[in-house]
């Protein structure tokens, strides 16, 4: 399980999600602003009085490095598990993280501090079987793994059944974008074409674009843009400003640009398809 950002209600946020502390394995800062990392420490203080020994690993900003090392020895001696730190450059498009079923790039982004979003693309699977075939031709399950590596089945008469007829394609690789804190890019689209699932932050809508452009923030409408630009399938709403009572009126607005808009909100569980 993967946590991107860590702000100071993280914790209270999982317990009341029922998502377990324990199963998050690697955690991705996007910059070094309050909101984003102020519950770091705190979450791993609470994951060593829990017991935890997995090696937890944490991405962000190298500038944040030494602090965070220093705050560690201070809030959090003595761990009964290892808390590895993986500096990230900003200002490239790279992976920075990968295992057997998912791989992370950094998206580079434009805010008033080095900030970047992350690009989680799954790996493309093992095709399916095909039971039918599996019981037409009688094929023992041990020879499944084979199959599903591009082998075929050769019959007691010497006939040979392609790879092909045996299995189906494997599930669409699915990717999912979260572009946080940033002001407008208009090329930024390059790095998401076809994403499955965007988030892309949407503080302010189009009257208040002076406010947007002054402190690095998008409008809804940008955000729709990037996401009509990018091709996606599904653009995910967030970081609000407070002025709005209700956030509807962003929605609305990228609606205008893009189709399929949801608004973010505490505890929304969103499917990446």
């Amino acid at each position: 399980m993967f946590l991107v950002d860590c702000a100071e209600g993280a914790q209270l946020l999982l317990r009341r999600t029922h998502c377990r502390f324990a199963n998050i394995s690697v955690i991705f800062i996007s910059h070094l602003h309050g909101d984003h990392c102020l519950g770091l420490v705190g979450l791993i203080s609470s994951l060593g009085l829990m017991g935890r020994t997995a090696t937890l690993h944490v991405y962000a900003h190298g500038s944040f490095q030494d602090l965070f090392q220093q705050m560690m020895k201070f809030f959090c001696p003595n761990l009964s598990f290892v808390v590895s730190f993986h500096p990230i450059d900003t200002t490239a498009a790279k992976v920075i993280y990968e295992d057997k079923s998912v791989s992370v790039s950094t998206i580079p982004l434009e805010h008033r501090v080095p900030c970047c979003g992350f690009l989680f693309k799954e790996k493309e699977g093992m095709p399916h079987i095909r039971r039918d075939m599996l019981d037409f031709y009688k094929i023992p399950k041990c020879y499944i793994a084979g199959i599903k590596e591009g082998a075929g089945w050769v019959k007691d008469d010497g006939e040979v059944i392609p790879h092909e007829r045996l299995v189906t394609p494997p599930d669409p690789v699915r990717t999912y974008a979260y572009c946080s804190d940033t002001r407008y890019i208009p090329n930024l689209h390059e790095l998401l074409k076809g994403v499955n699932l965007l988030y892309h932050e949407s503080t302010y809508d189009e009257t208040c674009l002076h406010l947007a452009e002054k402190y690095y923030h998008s409008t809804a409408a940008q955000a729709a843009k990037v996401a009509k630009d990018a091709g996606v399938k599904h653009l995910l709403l967030g970081h609000y400003s407070a002025r709005y009572s209700d956030e509807e009126v962003l929605k609305k607005e990228a609606e205008t640009i893009f189709p399929n808009v949801t608004l973010a909100n505490e505890g929304l569980i969103v499917d990446v398809v």
